[in-house]
């Protein structure tokens, strides 16, 4: 019996909260970005983009924390549907530049507002200090495993 309620246990701890929480977001998100051409995880891109926080193809993974070869999927995909256009480097022959296209442009701020409507309804009863506590909580944790991720790959490197 103990071990079973140890199983059931595990079904309550952050790790598996916080991830059923991110893929309920992303299917919502999913939802109400999909009208408008737009995927859930194409939002970092867009964002970075947008902000020009990033306009390579290494600083786009960087910003969005995934690898070089799901980037240049992602940004292969997001060039076929008309989001992105990418431009010779002026200051490096070999490299490119991304550019979002004026479609892209013109839906982004429609795509922001349809999420932070979609954040607003899942905190639904949160005060807004809970909400900004929350928001804190998990920028704390997601510093954590960012700083265990880097210890794991530190220890793994020869």
């Amino acid at each position: 019996m103990q071990g079973e309620e140890s199983m059931l246990a595990v079904l309550s701890t952050p790790g598996h909260l916080v991830s059923l929480a991110a893929r309920l977001f992303a299917r919502l998100s999913e939802a109400r970005l999909k009208p408008l051409g737009f995927g859930v995880g194409q939002l970092p891109v867009l964002v970075a983009l947008q902000s020009r926080q990033a306009d390579t193809q290494r600083d786009l993974a960087r910003f969005a924390r995934i690898e070089q070869p799901s980037m240049a999927q992602m940004l292969a995909r997001m060039e076929r549907n008309g989001l992105i256009s990418r431009a010779p480097d002026p200051e490096d022959g070999r490299s490119s530049r991304i550019l979002l296209t004026e479609a892209a442009r013109t839906r982004l701020p429609n795509a922001c507002q349809m999420l932070f409507e979609g954040n607003g309804e899942a905190l639904s009863g949160f005060t807004e200090a809970e909400a900004a506590q929350f928001i804190a909580l998990l920028t704390r944790l997601i510093a954590n495993l960012d700083r265990l991720a880097s210890a794991e790959e530190g220890s793994h490197s020869c």
